[in-house]
């Protein structure tokens, strides 16, 4: 079956001060399950100039614990793959997350798009879109899908208030 979250905001903040508002982002204390973010690969395609990145982010385990009594899903860690593509020249920023935890029973994946609003060029349209789906725990798939629909429409709405607290934290009032 599966879920899907959508996600969409737009920040009265220039394109090039969201990006590094949002590589800058994690860890902070104002999201304080998201212990570690680590860079493991980053290149620059000379043709095109566009940054390509691939981070690891660490994360708590937010599972409830009534869930964690299935051996399973009782660890510490829950560990996110990001691969982001900035292309500055076209005021676009295309990213892929996908959890590496549980991978042998569910899948969650994450696009999202940073790019430079039509409306307005000092502001930056964001999108997201995510999906996840469980396997191997019969009838509790259903169960479990529907806890990581709520927590991700959750992280949703909570990172996009983060991100909005750092971006007037570093460059002060949104741009009107």
């Amino acid at each position: 079956m599966g879920a899907e979250v959508v996600a969409n905001n737009v920040y009265c903040y220039p394109f090039q001060q969201v990006v590094s508002g949002y590589l800058s982002k994690y860890p902070t204390p104002l999201e304080k399950n998201v212990t570690a973010v680590t860079t493991v690969e980053e290149q620059i395609d000379p043709a095109t100039g566009i940054v390509y990145r691939r981070r690891i982010a660490t994360c708590n385990n937010i599972i409830p614990s009534f869930l964690r009594k299935w051996s399973i899903l009782k660890v510490p860690n829950i560990y996110l793959e990001e691969e982001s593509w900035l292309d500055m020249k076209a005021r676009v920023m295309n990213l892929k997350t996908r959890c590496l935890t549980w991978v042998q029973y569910a899948s969650m994946n994450e696009e999202s798009v940073y790019r430079e609003s039509k409306h307005n060029c000092n502001w930056t349209e964001f999108s997201q879109k995510g999906t996840i789906k469980i396997t191997g725990a019969g009838y509790l798939n259903c169960v479990l899908e529907k806890f990581a629909q709520t927590f991700l429409k959750q992280g949703a709405k909570k990172s996009i208030a983060v991100m909005e607290k750092i971006l007037e934290e570093k460059y002060g009032s949104p741009v009107s």
